[in-house]
């Protein structure tokens, strides 16, 4: 068994793409279209497994948007995507510095939660072994879920 990918409906395709890849950095591996389905399919994958999503379209994350108008009810039931970083504090200053809410700051160091567009809870995990804990993020409150 191998893990493949995971699927989440979006609203609105190009503030998805702008949220996963030009702030997340992920890139996209492969786009499908399908008149007849009036939907399309677009892969991400993180940069440190390019390659290989590339060859395998493995592992990504399936943005599904369907051209047809339809309000996505989601929330917690879903879960999160989760992503390693290689610094959790200029990832989330990125982040924030974009108007991004950072709804669990990373206080330890380590762990910090964020939400794209269509209200998907994104998990980010320092790589490796914690940041210490530095301001603002020591003091600063969560914010709303995740």
């Amino acid at each position: 068994m191998e893990f493949l990918h995971t699927m989440v409906r979006v609203k609105d395709l190009d503030a998805s793409l702008a949220f996963y890849c030009g702030l997340l950095g992920l890139h996209e591996v492969k786009r499908y279209d399908s008149e007849a389905g009036r939907f399309t399919l677009v892969y991400l994958a993180a940069p440190g497994q390019l390659e290989t999503a590339k060859q395998t379209f493995s592992p990504t994350i399936e943005l599904t948007y369907n051209w047809d108008t339809e309000e996505y009810t989601g929330g917690r039931n879903f879960g999160h995507l989760a992503f390693a970083v290689e610094n959790i504090y200029d990832l989330c200053q990125k982040l924030m510095d974009a108007g991004v809410t950072i709804n669990r700051p990373p206080r330890c160091g380590h762990m910090a939660f964020v939400k794209s567009p269509d209200g998907i809870s994104i998990e980010l995990l320092q790589k490796g072994d914690s940041l210490p804990p530095q301001q603002p993020w020591v003091d600063m409150e969560n914010t709303g879920s995740w």
